[in-house]
């Protein structure tokens, strides 16, 4: 395409090649397929139009909640979206949650004790499947039980949401997964300062995206994913071919086969039109 970024060289210093095998793209959204503005563009909107014209099918696989993904719906197209790290199977069609994993209000309480263990300043928040549900700022109340009171009526979390920002995100993700174990799953996808994401045991955009390509019979071979943060490495280690943006963390680039242009560059829809040629 005239005006084109120059693709930079795949791991290794291999070009990258065409994909003929290629049966499901999986992409990370901010950072990723996203614009800096948090927008689909017309470049990337057309590659990704040229992907389901092959029949490949398109999901996204995101850290979002999805009301988050409304007005994101009708440019992503017809189709699955993954989100909350995995936790849910969203239907862009029909606006509805068709799966859902969550972690039960003792499992929230019990990470939660341990987490304040080793972070006593801690503030929480959790995701349910009915949105977000938030400890007021002002609130002296001891953490656990006001978690405990946003869980009352046995509604389970999507995410716990752990903050304290005189950590960063990766100064607290090794604080939090040392203490929790095995209880769940934490992970951060970067923005705001010192804020981890917990899901249930074993659930994550890769175990997720494995059951739903499992279902359609689609080889992990002949998955591309992309993705730019820690909560997408399982996915970029799992997939078939998997890349990470330019300015991606660190994990994620160590994580991916490639690297792709940075998401102000249209840097997903520069690989798919390679893969495509």
């Amino acid at each position: 395409m005239t005006g084109s970024t120059p693709l930079p060289p795949g791991d290794g210093g291999r070009p990258w090649a065409p994909m003929p095998g290629l049966a499901l793209v999986a992409s990370d959204l901010d950072g990723t397929l996203l614009d800096p503005e948090g927008r689909l563009s017309r470049r990337t909107r057309s590659a990704l139009d040229a992907v389901r014209s092959r029949g490949v099918e398109v999901v996204a696989v995101t850290g979002r909640p999805p009301r988050w993904l409304e007005t994101l719906a009708a440019d992503l197209g017809p189709g699955l979206a993954i989100c909350a790290n995995g936790a849910l199977v969203w239907d862009l069609a029909t606006g509805r949650v068709v799966e859902a994993e969550v972690l039960a209000p003792d499992q929230v309480d019990e990470i939660l004790r341990r987490a304040l263990e080793v972070v006593p300043r801690l503030r929480a928040a959790v995701e349910t499947v009915h949105g977000w549900r938030g400890v007021e700022p002002s609130s002296a109340t001891d953490e656990r039980a006001a978690v405990a009171q946003l869980l009352a009526d046995g509604t389970g979390a999507t995410k716990l949401l752990l903050r304290d920002p005189d950590f960063s995100c990766d100064q607290l993700l090794a604080l939090v997964r040392a203490a929790v174990g095995d209880l769940g799953e934490p992970t951060h996808s970067g923005g705001e300062r010192g804020l981890v994401e917990i899901s249930a045991p074993r659930v994550s955009k890769a175990a997720t995206l494995a059951r739903l390509t499992a279902e359609r019979g689609i080889p992990v071979e002949s998955v591309a994913a992309f993705g730019d943060m820690p909560n997408d490495v399982e996915m970029l280690t799992w997939a078939g071919r998997s890349w990470a943006m330019a300015d991606g963390h660190d994990a994620a680039i160590a994580a991916a086969d490639h690297l792709a242009p940075p998401n102000a560059e249209d840097g997903v829809a520069q690989v798919l039109e390679t893969l495509l040629r």
